[in-house]
């Protein structure tokens, strides 16, 4: 089922463009790593927020010239707070970005890019700040390894198609979801960029079941 699944998503919704950089959602073959800092930084701030307040964060660290390692370094952790509030979570937020950016001086990108992707995934997980779903969204987006994203969205959606209990911890949906599919950096990353779709458009809290197309399938157990 998890197959059929994406290419009903796929085709009611088209390619996404996941993962937005400098506010732009288009297919890359490659990213620069200025890029991947991006993304990290987005993937740290998008905990417990919209997208919508990430980007108003993520443009004030950039007109700020605090989009990179050493302007983060350089800057004082009260100013970042500042930067990004429409993140919201503030301090603790800004005392996160500092920790990767230390992080990332120790442990530079061209180094993490070569690792295999269970070590990177457990020294991700070693940072502070840094839990499952962030860690796989760096490895995905980031990195373009093979890490399936679970979060609010997919769990509510799988649930209520069936495919999972509603308390499905994170470790066991993941493993459920990628025995299922193929092990492609592509469909994971085009799969977890349809679900929140999705999520929007019709499996809200309150679902809108009107034209679901995923309604044939649903259990709704909301």
């Amino acid at each position: 089922m998890p197959t059929q699944v994406y290419n009903e998503l796929l085709r009611v919704y088209s390619h996404q463009g996941w993962w937005p950089i400098n506010n732009e959602y288009k297919k890359r073959s490659t990213l620069s790593d200025t890029e991947k800092f991006e993304i990290i930084v987005g993937a740290l701030l998008t905990q417990n927020t919209s997208w919508i307040q990430v980007e108003k964060a993520l443009n004030e660290l950039r007109k700020n010239n605090c989009l990179s390692v050493q302007g983060i370094i350089e800057t004082k952790q009260e100013t970042l707070g500042q930067y990004i509030k429409p993140a919201g979570y503030f301090n603790q937020k800004s005392e996160r970005l500092k920790i990767i950016a230390q992080f990332l001086l120790q442990h530079p990108l061209a180094e993490l890019q070569q690792m295999e992707t269970n070590r990177l995934r457990a020294l991700l997980l070693s940072v502070k700040g840094i839990g499952p779903e962030t860690a796989d969204s760096i490895i995905l987006y980031a990195f373009s390894k093979p890490s399936f994203v679970i979060d609010t969205y997919t769990k509510r959606i799988m649930s209520r198609i069936g495919l999972c209990r509603k308390d499905v911890t994170y470790d066991e949906l993941q493993e459920l979801i990628v025995r299922n599919i193929p092990v492609d950096v592509e469909m994971y990353n085009e799969y977890h960029a349809l679900l929140v779709e999705h999520a929007k458009q019709h499996c809200q809290t309150k679902p809108i079941c009107a034209d679901c197309p995923l309604s044939k399938d649903c259990k709704k157990l909301i």
